[in-house]
């Protein structure tokens, strides 16, 4: 089983925080599309025609888009690859652009899966963070699209900010599982070189982020999901038993993904590529029938410091097994070995061929798989 990744670099507004590759101005959209179905055309053997279990609409921000442009998307992706009849069908999108009229345009589309950029319940949260919706509407939202047939549903919550109390971060949490929503993705607030946020911290217009309250906040958020029946199964990721991101699941597996658009990553198992992280010059290559894209084989050492960065953030834990299989006896032994340490200090448990992360060890994942490296 493979997966296919579309990135739709456009949104409304720059949130502080975000990194990732978009743009504001939207004039070209429509260009865009065109280029990501001409990609599609040149990129239909990268797979070798493995099955497509899953699609994902990422940004930016994909509900930005008329819902003719998905179905577009869609109905290509369908001809040119081995999609399977009833695939796990992804689309990022934010509360503003989720009217009822719109959801079930993309229902009609072929979407079967909502990632909703909630971020938090809380007013002054969404104006800090420079959100394009407001409460009201990060809740409206949801309710649309329960309401619309839509139940596999997911929505985006960030804890640690300087605005967010323990209790305000607590009332999130409580609204997200009286909501009903089956999957949740809870992440930390990051600080990342370029980004507004890091501006106002460097000219001391906010505090740094506060790490123990961030740590506080993760403490807080484990305790309620468990006691509301989720189950941990990365360390963001939480879904109440069937709802499981099968999309995000297969990139923590390592199987292969096709990576559309500008900032699009690819995997073949053998080597990653990234396609040019600029709008402009990524449709000018896909004029000329290029991909823009810069590519690094992997190497073993590599490919085996992924697999302990990514299996140690998942319930399952890294497979003793597989490492001996892919890598050999000697790895594992040394994987093993280098692991003690942490068993012994009650971050890891050594369970059957297993190495997994505590609830004590979660809070130190990075750094764990990082002193765990080849």
């Amino acid at each position: 089983m493979a997966g296919i990744y579309i990135h739709i670099p456009f949104c409304k507004k720059a949130c502080h925080y975000c990194n990732f590759h978009f743009s504001t101005t939207r004039h070209n959209a429509g260009e865009m599309v065109n280029c990501l179905l001409a990609e599609m055309t040149i990129q239909q053997t990268y797979l070798a025609g493995q099955s497509i279990e899953t699609i994902y609409f990422g940004g930016g921000t994909p509900s930005i888009l008329p819902a003719v442009d998905i179905q577009r998307l869609l109905t290509e992706a369908r001809r040119l690859f081995n999609v399977i009849p009833v695939p796990e069908i992804t689309l990022e999108a934010n509360p503003d652009d989720l009217t009822m009229e719109k959801l079930a345009e993309f229902s009609a589309a072929g979407i079967n899966r909502l990632s909703i950029g909630v971020q938090s319940f809380s007013e002054e949260d969404l104006r800090w963070m420079n959100r394009a919706h407001n409460a009201d509407q990060a809740v409206a939202c949801i309710m649309n699209a329960q309401q619309s047939g839509i139940r596999n549903i997911s929505i985006d919550l960030i804890y640690g900010g300087p605005t967010l109390t323990d209790e305000a971060w607590k009332e999130n949490v409580e609204r997200a599982i009286a909501l009903g929503i089956p999957h949740l993705s809870c992440y930390a607030l990051t600080v990342e070189p370029g980004t507004a946020l890091d501006h106002f911290i460097e000219k001391k217009k906010i505090p740094p982020i506060d790490a123990d309250k961030a740590a506080r906040h993760f403490a807080i958020l484990m305790d309620m999901v468990q006691a509301a029946g989720y189950e941990h199964y990365e360390i963001s990721n939480f879904a109440l038993p069937g709802y499981h991101s099968r999309h995000n699941s297969s990139y923590w597996k390592g199987t292969p993904y096709l990576g559309l658009g500008p900032s699009a990553h690819s995997f073949n198992g053998k080597s990653r590529q990234w396609n040019v992280a600029n709008n402009a010059l990524y449709m000018q290559s896909i004029r000329q029938a290029q991909v823009p894209f810069e590519v690094e084989l992997l190497t073993p050492e590599m490919m085996l410091n992924e697999l302990i960065m990514i299996s140690l953030r998942t319930a399952a834990g890294c497979d003793l097994r597989v490492v001996n299989e892919r890598f050999g006896e000697e790895k594992s032994r040394q994987l093993l070995a280098a692991g003690e340490q942490y068993v012994q200090q009650g971050w890891m448990i050594h369970e059957g061929s297993h190495l997994k992360l505590t609830r004590e060890g979660k809070f130190f994942a990075d750094g764990i798989a990082a002193d765990l490296f080849v």
